[in-house]
This record gives structure tokens, C-alpha cells and sequence, in this order.
């Protein structure tokens, strides 16, 4: 059964498809309809903000991290109670994993769910060359379906009279949004793109909503309905009913405290570490209970605990108040060494080190956990892409897997203290921390700057094993 649905692509980042995307979102939910929101790609920020306009949990979408099956799995699993899907691509929209092809790009991700593109150009610096610009997107591959644009930076009604003209001649696809520059309604940038969700307040919140709806008028959703419609072949019904959707966290909560013979799992989420894939703490969910718990404020773990899970995050824009927890970091030190599973991504391995130094030109080292001998140094360099790794220490709770894909996302390098330190993985494709090399291990504690996506790897099911064994020998 096909889901209505529309990817809002654009010709390179930082053309505002993010805002585009939740005006979308916010004008469609005021029409009526239930809209299921997306992200392409491997991003955590985004899809924190669809959730602020949609109150209902974004998913990622990525082919080489979930495979093609269990992106396909996701999408519907996901979307069988909306009326529209709003995808929000990644990058420019033939930009994937390499040049050659489409693979893991926005086009290959609508050619695989056969959805219709809307392509968002920043028009600030062009007039007539808009046209050219999108006549090559359309040429460049007949297999994707572009059904509409958006104009996005004009300048004035002049301007858009120039590429409108142009357009007439050579394009035949409808423009269905006019956007014009104002830099109130731009979103504050942080190193790594848009500031997390978990760390605005509710006057930012209100904030970023009054700026959606601005956005949201400038689009033709007749038009928007029209290409979904056709496309897709079918009637899209409106509803003005309203359904309320609470926050997924709980959901899980509430879902896995009817089950306590599954092992407790502590989840870090704070401002420091909120970097979850939604479906990876859905997946979990349903073989552990999940507690939430902040390595900032936090003194004392839930003597249930069998595991924890330290995602990745910031802990370097708030490294002081993680150092001031010590009551904390010496637990989580104990606790590795009673030999408790810990799975680490990035910014937990960040901070499962001595130390964080060098954000924002601070000289100062500030203690973390020291679980490996290593320290943390912020760079201003940015390494970023896909990895694949084949384990070469299988004895922490990996045991036998053999390959694994993932992405890697940050300004930081982590500095080993000492030669004989236990790697993981050897990269194949990707940086990893230090000569190929990624993953550090230490008794049953794993930690590194790969990214997973636990729908396509064995992780998940591991670790719970691990975790049983852990309860039971307490």
C-alpha cells in the first residue's frame, strides 16, 4: 500500500530545507492532515525540530545505515497512521556516498519509497540561471521525479519576475513558494548545525513555531496537495480531528514497566547527550526497560541498572558541569570495573576519557570519567562521512560480529595515553580515532566515534544479552 508523501530536497546544503520542510509540516497539520515526518540521512538535530511542529516523533531514513529493507520497514511501520509523509533530504539531492552514483542520496531514498520531489533553490545570488540551475537537476536524471519548486532567499517581486520569466521558457514545473530573504526567520548555528532540541526552552520553542508559520504562507498547498495527489493516485481525505502524541521517551517508558524481568537499561539524556536514533531506542525497548538519567545532574544509579548507553551529544559546551558531577563520573568508573556493559557513541566516548579540552579556545583540561586512557582535544576540524569497521577484538559484548557500517560526525580528536590501548574496529571506510582504527574497549564497555543504526546490525540484541548476564550474576 503506498503512503502519500513528498521529499523536499535541495540543490546543496544550506538552501533551507529544515525550515522549509517543518512550513510545510505546520501548514498541512493546520489543513488537517497527520503528518509522519522525516529526516534522510544521519542527523539528530533536524529531526528535533520537525518534532517541535509536529508533536510526533521524525525518523531518519539512511540506506547504508539501515539497508534498504529495514529503511523500508521503518518508513511504513512508521507512517501507517498518517495521511502524508514529509521527507526532508540531505545535502544537494544527488549527493550520496560518492560521486559515481545516487546511492544513500535524497534521489536514491525517493526512487526507493517512489515518492515525488520538490526541489527547495536558493535563489539569493541568481536570476535567470535559477532556470538553469533547475533544467540540470531535472536533466541530470530521469528516474527521480521533481514535481515542483521553491524559491527560496528572493530578493524582491522584481527578482522573482526575472526567474519566472526565465522559467516560462524552459521549465514547465510549477513553483509552488515564493520565500523572501529575512533574517528574522533564520535558526541560531552552533558548530554542528542548528542547536539541539533538548537544549531549547519554550520561549525558543514559541520562537521557532512564530517563524514556521511565517514561512508556511508562502506556500501553495493546493498546488503541494495537486502533485501528492497525482502522484500518488489517490484522494487524500481531510481530517480536522486532533490526535495528541506524547513524547516518544515516555512512551517507551510506559511500555517497558509492564515488563520487569527485562533488564534495566540507563539511557543518557541531558544537554550533553541527546543523539538518539528514535527507532534505536524503539528497537531497544522492546528487549529492556529504559530509565533516562543525566550524567549533569544526576548523582546516584538505579542499583537495578544492568547497562548503559552514553550517546553522543555536546559534552564539551558543558564539559565544567560534567567535571563538577563527580559523584557520577566515580560511579560509572566503579561500575565499569564491576564489569557492567556500557555502549558509547561520540560524545559518550568523549566522555568515557580523562578529559575535554579546547572548545572555544579554552586551554583548560576538565576531568571526565577516565574509563581509557585517552584525552579529548576540540580541534575545529570537521570529520565527517560513512564508516564501515570489521571488529578486531571480540572480547566485549560484540563477541562475533564481523562487519559493521556507520557514520562518523565531529570536531574533536581523542589522543590515546598509552600504545597497548584496546581498539575495536578496523576502518575500511572512515577516520575512526586513530590510524584507521576506531572503538576503545575496557572490561565489557565499548566506545566509539561511529555512529550506528541498531535496525541493521546486531548490536542491540548483543548488548541485551550481555546485560542479562550481568543481572543475573549480581
Amino acid at each position: 500500500m503506498k503512503i502519500p508523501g513528498i521529499v523536499i530536497a535541495g540543490t546543496t546544503s544550506g538552501v533551507g530545507k529544515t525550515t522549509i520542510s517543518m512550513a510545510i509540516m505546520y501548514g498541512l497539520e493546520k489543513r488537517g492532515y497527520k503528518i509522519q515526518p522525516y529526516k534522510i540521512g544521519p542527523d539528530y538535530i533536524d529531526p528535533s525540530y520537525h518534532n517541535i511542529i509536529t508533536k510526533r516523533k521524525s525518523r531518519n531514513l539512511d540506506v547504508w545505515l539501515m539497508g534498504k529493507p529495514g529503511l523500508i520497514k521503518s518508513y511504513y511501520k512508521n507512517s501507517k497512521d498518517a495521511d502524508i509523509t514529509i521527507l526532508e533530504g540531505v545535502m544537494g539531492l544527488y549527493d550520496g556516498i560518492n560521486g559515481k552514483n545516487n546511492f544513500a542520496s535524497t534521489a536514491h531514498i525517493s526512487e526507493i519509497l517512489d515518492l515525488p520531489v520538490v526541489l527547495v533553490v536558493d535563489a539569493r545570488k541568481a536570476a535567470r540561471s535559477v532556470a538553469a540551475i533547475v533544467y540540470g537537476f531535472i536533466k541530470f536524471s530521469r528516474n527521480i521525479k521533481i514535481s515542483g519548486i521553491i524559491l527560496n532567499n528572493l530578493a524582491s517581486e522584481r527578482h522573482l519576475k526575472f526567474v519566472t520569466d526565465a522559467f516560462d521558457s524552459s521549465i514547465k514545473l510549477p513553483i509552488i513558494g515564493n520565500i523572501y530573504n529575512n533574517k528574522k526567520l533564520t535558526y541560531h548555528e552552533r558548530h554542528l548545525g542548528l542547536i539541539p532540541g533538548m537544549e531549547l526552552n519554550s520561549e525558543d520553542e514559541k520562537s521557532i513555531v512564530v517563524k514556521t508559520r511565517s514561512i508556511s504562507e508562502n506556500i501553495d498547498y493546493d498546488n503541494l496537495i495537486q502533485i501528492i495527489e497525482k502522484h500518488h493516485k489517490s484522494t487524500l481525505h481531510e481530517s480536522n480531528t486532533t490526535k495528541s502524541f506524547s513524547n516518544g521517551f515516555d512512551e517507551n517508558k510506559s511500555q517497558i514497566n509492564q515488563h520487569a524481568s527485562k533488564p534495566k537499561i540507563l539511557v543518557a539524556l541531558d544537554k550533553s547527550f541527546n543523539f538518539y536514533y528514535q527507532d534505536n531506542l524503539d528497537l531497544l525497548s522492546e528487549r529492556v526497560q529504559i530509565e533516562f538519567f543525566s550524567p549533569i545532574a544526576d548523582t546516584s544509579i538505579s542499583p537495578e541498572c544492568a547497562g548503559i548507553i552514553l550517546g553522543g551529544g555536546f559534552p564539551e559546551v558543558i564539559a565544567d558541569k560534567l567535571e563538577k558531577n563527580s559523584e557520577m563520573r566515580k560511579k560509572i568508573k566503579k561500575l565499569v570495573d564491576d564489569g557492567i556493559p556500557i555502549y558509547a557513541e561520540c560524545g559518550g566516548l568523549m566522555y568515557l576519557t580523562k578529559s575535554i579540552s579546547g572548545f572555544e579556545n579554552r586551554k583548560r583540561k576538565y576531568k571526565m570519567a577516565g574509563i581509557f586512557d585517552a584525552d579529548t582535544l576540540m580541534t575545529g576540524k570537521l570529520t565527517l562521512g560513512y564508516t564501515e569497521g570489521q571488529l578486531i577484538h571480540n572480547q566485549s559484548f560484540l563477541k562475533s560480529m564481523r562487519q559493521i557500517k556507520g557514520h562518523e560526525f565531529h570536531y574533536s580528536m581523542v589522543i590515546p595515553q598509552c600504545k597497548d590501548i584496546k581498539m575495536i574496529y578496523r576502518l575500511k571506510k572512515g577516520k575512526g580515532i586513530i590510524d584507521g582504527k576506531d572503538g576503545f574497549s575496557e572490561q565489557n564497555c565499548v566506545a566509539s566515534y561511529m555512529h550506528i543504526h541498531f535496525i541493521n546490525s546486531h548490536i542491540s540484541k548483543n548488548f541485551t544479552y550481555s546485560c542479562l548476564e550481568y543481572m543475573r550474576k549480581k
